[in-house]
């Protein structure tokens, strides 16, 4: 069972409970593209990761089978035991997707918006589980059980979530000194020099109280990267780091030092181009956050085409089972481009545009595809038909705006 998919309508009615608080505290926790950015890094991440998941099961259930030292039964002791073991191996997983160059790629993802809200748990790498998986597979050989396995983790994950908000303050000193709480990862998600790489626990902070790397949140948290991303396109956003590792990589050194910097610290240089690049001191207040404006009209137009993609993705993750291999991926291959073009048509991207009208005709030819294999009703059909030549118009009266950027 998906814990994390049946989790999906609490997240939503969770960040609506924190942008009614917002607005009744008189504050702005939160803004439309960056919202919608982070949750569409989530989207992609959910429909991509269904491969890192698979090959997790699949590594993990064949070391059990096959190289498992001890035969561990279940039961509320040895699941508590499980617990601290999946905790203690994220705290590692998660420190070195900070401290090698190469694992941080899969994880900026989570990093990259300069906001911090219940909608930043959402903001996920498609490619961090190929990584972590590694770091879990020790409980494979322990014989602890893969349904405990895939359980727990579930639930250590869905902890995760609700420590992403600015609401909470800081709670008892003891909750404090033992658990991962919203201050201590505030902390984690600053990009003010003292906060980079720190607080990495994923439950429990004692982590990072043991090995070095607890901070306590005392300045004022600026959020984001060191070098931020720029854009609003969650597909853009897992290939960012690497296209500046690509550059990094081109530049003259030796192939010994372009081995390094995979594992290198983030942002470590050959001593001859300059050694590494630390991070530039910030003032809270004065940061430059990257934001970009677009008509109101557009702004509806985006919000109803994204609930409209909100609802098919939650239907289509609670019934893969319904569909064949090539229907998964073609609807698969339909949110992400969705996703991807939503990204665009905030920043005012021609190439948005034109993909947006041909995503309609994508999607009128996939309805009539499914509606013949009988899967969708006669009425899907027609309420997809009218909805795509409506959504047509609306966007197109908007098409001056797009080619120059927003």
């Amino acid at each position: 069972m998906d814990y994390i998919v049946l989790a999906i309508p609490v997240f939503f009615i969770l960040i609506g409970l924190e942008l009614l608080i917002s607005r009744l505290q008189g504050t702005r926790l939160y803004r439309f593209n960056d919202a919608i950015s982070n949750i569409s890094c989530g989207i992609t991440q959910q429909i991509t990761g269904v491969l890192a998941k698979t090959a997790l099961i699949i590594a993990y259930l064949y070391l059990y089978d096959h190289w498992r030292l001890f035969e561990i039964e279940d039961n509320i002791l040895t699941w508590i035991v499980l617990f601290i073991g999946i905790d203690f191996f994220y705290y590692w997983f998660h420190r070195m997707a900070h401290e090698v160059s190469l694992f941080w790629g899969t994880h900026i993802v989570h990093h990259q918006s300069e906001e911090y809200n219940l909608s930043v748990a959402l903001r996920q790498s498609s490619l961090q589980g190929f990584i972590s998986m590694i770091f879990y597979l020790p409980l494979a050989i322990l014989g602890f059980n893969p349904v405990g396995f895939v359980t727990i983790s579930a639930f250590q994950t869905l902890y995760q979530f609700w420590i992403h908000t600015r609401v909470i303050g800081k709670m008892h000193p003891w909750i404090e000194f033992v658990f991962n709480t919203p201050s201590h990862h505030r902390v984690h998600h600053g990009r003010n020099p003292k906060y980079i790489d720190k607080n990495h626990g994923g439950t429990l902070i004692i982590w990072d109280r043991m090995f070095g790397t607890f901070q306590e949140e005392e300045e004022e948290v600026v959020y984001g990267v060191t070098k931020p991303l720029a854009s609003w396109n969650p597909v853009w956003a897992n290939l960012d780091w690497y296209a500046d590792m690509w550059s990094d990589l081109r530049r003259p050194m030796s192939w010994g030092d372009r081995f390094r910097l995979l594992f290198e610290k983030p942002g470590w240089l050959p001593d001859h181009l300059g050694g590494y690049r630390a991070p530039q001191e910030i003032i809270p207040g004065k940061a430059a956050i990257y934001d970009t404006e677009i008509p109101l009209g557009l702004n509806y137009y985006i919000l109803f085409q994204y609930l409209v993609v909100l609802a098919g993705t939650t239907g289509f993750l609670f019934n893969t089972d319904l569909f064949t291999t090539w229907q998964l991926w073609g609807i698969a291959t339909l949110i992400v481009i969705s996703v991807m073009n939503i990204g665009g048509l905030f920043e005012g991207r021609m190439w948005a545009l034109v993909l947006e009208m041909a995503r309609f005709t994508f999607i009128l030819v996939m309805v009539i595809v499914l509606w013949n294999l009988s899967v969708i009703s006669t009425a899907v059909l027609f309420s997809v038909a009218i909805i795509s030549f409506l959504s047509q118009l609306w966007i197109w009266r908007y098409r001056t705006l797009f080619g120059r950027g927003i």
